[in-house]
């Protein structure tokens, strides 16, 4: 639901309330329709609290906090990649600045935090041509690239794939960028077409095997 249809949607729920209000005989209303539409966002932001937008903020400034520690740096981590699992929010990382903050944590000295930066781009642009723009605008693929190969950690090397695999699916741009910063001897021979999941999986899957037997 938009913020719109949740503005609506409490119009006719305060409507409806409002007119029984003035009629002491009316029996109390059901929920209706109205009502039970109203998204938690929208009643979050017209009482006051916190819209996701101010949440994605905060996690973000936790993250990159020097006087928060690594625990909470991964638990902002958390719930940063939970809210942008929406599609709107994840579209909104451009207009509130979050996505260089979030590309430079894929260089942080530890691995969980590289890990987690990992999950959230992959999770930013999956299925979503606007993020996976921004990503490529980033310079953040031969990064991402870099950790696929050569992280010692094998959770960051995991979420690195994904990341690379969420970029280039049905987006052409996205995979010729990966194909792009692939090493010299693992470049396919033959163009390929990200629309083609065979297509993707062949640059995708050797990764994943050689990650795998790398332990």
């Amino acid at each position: 639901m938009n913020r719109d249809e949740g503005l609506n949607n409490l119009l006719k729920w305060s409507i409806e309330n409002s007119s029984a209000s003035q009629d002491p005989s009316a029996a109390p209303r059901e929920p209706t329709q109205a009502a039970r539409g109203l998204d938690p966002q929208t009643l979050a932001a017209l009482m006051g609290g916190p819209s996701d937008a101010d949440l994605m903020r905060e996690s973000m400034t936790a993250i990159v906090s020097p006087d928060v520690d690594l625990e909470n740096k991964l638990v902002a981590f958390d719930n940063f990649e939970q809210l942008i699992e929406n599609l709107d929010n994840a579209n909104n990382m451009e207009a509130l600045g979050l996505w260089a903050p979030l590309v430079q944590q894929l260089r942080h000295e530890d691995g969980d935090m590289r890990r987690m930066a990992c999950w959230c781009v992959a999770t930013a642009v999956q299925n979503n041509e606007k993020s996976q723009e921004r990503l490529l605008a980033t310079g953040a693929v031969l990064t991402l690239m870099n950790l696929a190969l050569e992280d010692s950690t094998q959770a960051v090397r995991k979420k690195a794939i994904l990341a690379l695999s969420s970029t280039a699916r049905n987006y052409q741009p996205g995979l010729d960028a990966v194909v792009e910063n692939l090493p010299e001897a693992r470049k396919p021979a033959k163009a390929l077409d990200a629309a083609d999941m065979e297509d993707v999986d062949s640059v995708i899957q050797p990764l994943r095997d050689e990650s795998q037997q790398r332990g």
